[in-house]
């Protein structure tokens, strides 16, 4: 199946999120000063707000911001108790070693429980199901951490890009865009009920996965070669260049994908994967991306002879 946790998103705005700073038993309000981060995209989002300098360790898979990352790495996968508890220096502000705040996307270990029943307060923020989702993720770091301004203006800026995107869509009558999304070379792919597919939807791209989805597959079915050969897709992306290597060659190698309108056309789009499968603040350039592909397509004249 898909390696990692694969984005969700439907085009929703939400209204403002409360903040999430919690009061001490003093009644005075606390924010967190030594941070570990166990999710690539919190690790993003909390660099892009501002708090980068509470982190004091990451998941190994983390890699953006591509400098000024902490040394300190722990397997998100298989973390340990023992590492985590140890990571911060001690001073009198922050007497103990034991971070402020955990933040998984995964509870691995049933680490979560494990850190809570040692006083550390763990965050998990799972993939969101829709846009709202990932703005709400967003804020509640802004709050947890007291960048809350520059949180909301992440945000706010997100919003912007999207709606911006959306309406650069040239009106096309006549032009139908069928499009495969392709999560692993194994033909994983996504509905337009996940969140990336309802990027695709709000640029008018008619999804082939959609009428082989079942209840089962949670928005993530696998489709066979011959079903995406058959479907003919004249608009293919491919969100697994890094894992997998896939590229518009690769894909042209395949049994029958050859004669694919979106393969004979030159509409196989390669996407970065690390991009493709977080929901931070470079969901912006996941949506440029794609918005960009999907008016290429729409000037091609192969496509539309």
């Amino acid at each position: 199946m898909f390696k990692t946790l694969r984005l969700v998103l439907a085009l929703l705005v939400g209204a403002p999120v409360l903040p999430f700073i919690t009061a001490s038993p003093g009644g005075a309000v606390s924010v967190a000063r030594c941070i570990v981060s166990l999710s690539p995209t919190a690790t993003e989002s909390l660099y892009a707000i501002g708090a980068g300098a509470l982190v004091q360790a990451v998941d190994k898979d983390a890699n953006y911001p591509t400098s000024g990352l902490p040394a300190k790495r722990i397997d998100s996968l298989n973390p340990s108790v023992e590492a985590i508890v140890g990571i911060c220096k001690t001073s009198p502000s922050h007497p103990s070693t034991k971070p402020d705040l955990v933040v998984i996307s995964y509870d691995a270990n049933s680490i979560k429980a494990k850190l809570t029943a040692l006083g550390v307060k763990v965050v998990e923020q799972d993939a969101p199901k829709n846009l709202l989702g990932a703005y709400q993720q967003i804020q509640e770091l802004g709050a947890l951490t007291g960048h809350v301004r520059s949180a909301r203006n992440l945000v706010a800026s997100l919003r912007r890009t999207f709606g911006a995107d959306v309406r650069s869509i040239p009106a096309h009558p006549g032009k139908v865009l069928n499009g495969y999304y392709e999560l692993d070379p194994t033909y994983y792919s996504i509905t337009s009920s996940t969140f990336v597919g309802s990027i695709l939807a709000s640029l008018g791209v008619v999804n082939i996965a959609d009428p082989k989805s079942t209840s089962a597959d949670a928005g993530y079915p696998q489709l066979s070669p011959e079903y995406i050969v058959s479907a003919n897709p004249n608009l293919i992306f491919l969100a697994d260049t890094l894992c997998c290597q896939a590229s518009a060659a690769t894909v042209a190698l395949r049994p029958g994908f050859a004669n694919v309108s979106a393969v004979a056309n030159g509409e196989v789009i390669g996407l970065s994967d690390n991009v493709a499968s977080r929901w931070g603040p470079r969901l912006a350039n996941l949506m440029n991306a794609i918005t960009a592909a999907v008016k290429g397509a729409l000037r091609n004249s192969k496509l539309w002879k």
